[in-house]
């Protein structure tokens, strides 16, 4: 997940040049990622606008969004169970981390952010598709700017609260951590009863 990442490259960071340097990039990284998850939304809406299935991405969705839901509240009951868990595939996180430990500017915050987006978006993009899936079937291109613009705030609001806690010292890159792989199976848990819950609304033509 992003927040992972981003505790990561915190961690480097200040290590390395202290928390000055370590908001300024932690700032960079989570713009990159903002900008790179408005422009996906962007894009697939127009797509499927333009493509005109709208209509059955939306109800594909709303099948994937129950599969998803399961797959996390697999995720707290048996984590890692069936080979897999809805999140990084381990393999990745090896050269992930090596990537992010290796920033030393805001500028390559900025520009890892772009690549981390790439590594997360299979894991993380679920809900977002699910949401863009919706909106191309029941809004126009003038009202979804807006709403993804607000959308990607909200998704990215985690990261701006984990980075000022740290800068302001409330918290630490080691207790973060702790906090997130302690609480990892309940957050699992709501995730997935939330793609669950929207997932069976869709798919009973209920929105």
């Amino acid at each position: 997940m992003c927040d992972c990442s981003l505790l990561i490259l915190l961690a480097a960071l200040i290590a390395s040049g202290g928390k000055k340097r370590a908001i300024k990039a932690g700032f960079a990284f989570i713009i990159s990622i903002y900008i790179v998850y408005f422009l996906f939304g962007l894009g697939l809406f127009s797509a499927l606008k333009i493509s005109g299935l709208s209509y059955w991405f939306y109800k594909v969705v709303g099948i994937l969004a129950i599969l998803i839901g399961l797959a996390n509240i697999k995720d707290f009951f048996w984590y890692g169970g069936g080979g897999f868990v809805m999140e990084i595939p381990r393999r990745w996180r090896p050269t992930l981390k090596k990537m992010l430990s290796s920033v030393t500017s805001p500028l390559g915050a900025f520009l890892m952010g772009f690549v981390v987006c790439f590594f997360e978006l299979p894991c993380t993009g679920g809900p977002y598709i699910f949401v863009l899936g919706l909106l191309a079937e029941k809004t126009t291109m003038l009202l979804v700017i807006p709403i993804l613009l607000l959308y990607n705030l909200f998704f990215v609001l985690p990261l701006i609260i984990i980075t000022l806690l740290m800068y302001f010292g409330f918290t630490t890159v080691e207790k973060a951590t702790e906090w997130k792989e302690r609480n990892i199976k309940i957050l699992h848990l709501i995730a997935g009863l939330i793609m669950l819950a929207l997932g069976i609304v869709v798919v009973l033509g209920l929105v």
